[in-house]
């Protein structure tokens, strides 16, 4: 069965092995069959869990993600920089981003999501998330771990 995240992932090696032709064309392939924007720029440790078929998924092309990384539908990834900058979005093992979350990262520095962080849904992050912490709102702030657990 064909998965979003299996085809970005199989896009991101065509790329890496010079093979652009097929890398645009699975991204396009991608974006026909589950309306996302995934590109093959991106740098990935694994295939990324994209749940809901990723529907809606827009990510920029300076953005690294880790293993085991879950990403709901309408959620965005969204550097404010160029290609081939030095600064990215970093998504580390682990991390959950929930469903209409967005992710910005600037132009002056590069932006960390730690190791098995949580993006509550809806949330937006301008700034770095701490290794397994969980944060929510809008701008995206630490909640207590007691109160996720409830």
């Amino acid at each position: 069965m064909l998965k979003p995240g299996r085809i970005w992932y199989w896009s991101c090696k065509a790329y890496r092995k010079r093979m652009i032709t097929v890398a645009k064309a699975l991204k396009l392939l991608n974006y026909i069959l589950f309306k996302c924007l995934l590109p093959f720029e991106a740098e990935l440790e694994g295939e990324v869990d994209m749940r809901h078929w990723a529907l809606g998924v827009v990510v920029h092309p300076q953005v690294r993600i880790g293993k085991n990384v879950v990403l709901y539908h309408q959620t965005a990834l969204a550097a404010q920089t160029w290609i081939g900058s030095p600064h990215r979005i970093i998504v580390e093992d682990d991390v959950t981003i929930g469903v209409g979350a967005i992710v910005v990262g600037s132009n002056l520095r590069s932006l960390r999501i730690g190791k098995g962080a949580t993006i509550a849904p809806g949330s937006v992050v301008v700034r770095d998330v701490e290794p397994g912490q969980t944060v929510v709102a809008t701008p995206a702030r630490p909640v207590p771990t007691a109160a996720c657990s409830a």
